[in-house]
């Protein structure tokens, strides 16, 4: 017994606004009917023991503490500035 006919193949694409070829229409049929097949076999798996997921592998975030590590003093940073000002990095000006 077939889930799927041409008919309602040709109900889905006109619900779809979509325009099949008619010399497509068994094909799709085919495709739709062995999909729904699979579904089938799905169904009967025993997934009563199995909580529900929104994905196949879990994605965890790796986390960490955060910490202050200095590397580098105020003025060494300042020094690898090309120009500076006293304390201040010294930019082009933008206008």
């Amino acid at each position: 017994m077939t889930k799927i006919s041409s008919s309602d193949v040709r109900k889905v694409a006109k619900l779809a606004r979509l325009e099949l070829p008619e010399h497509q229409i068994e094909t799709y049929t085919s495709q739709i009917e062995e999909i729904l097949t699979y579904v089938d076999q799905l169904q009967e798996i025993d997934t009563t023991n199995i909580p529900p997921t929104t994905r196949a592998v879990e994605v965890v975030n790796a986390m960490r503490e955060d910490s202050v590590k200095v590397n580098c003093s105020r003025e060494e940073i300042l020094n690898q500035a090309p120009h500076r000002e006293g304390d201040f990095f010294r930019v082009p000006k933008i206008l």
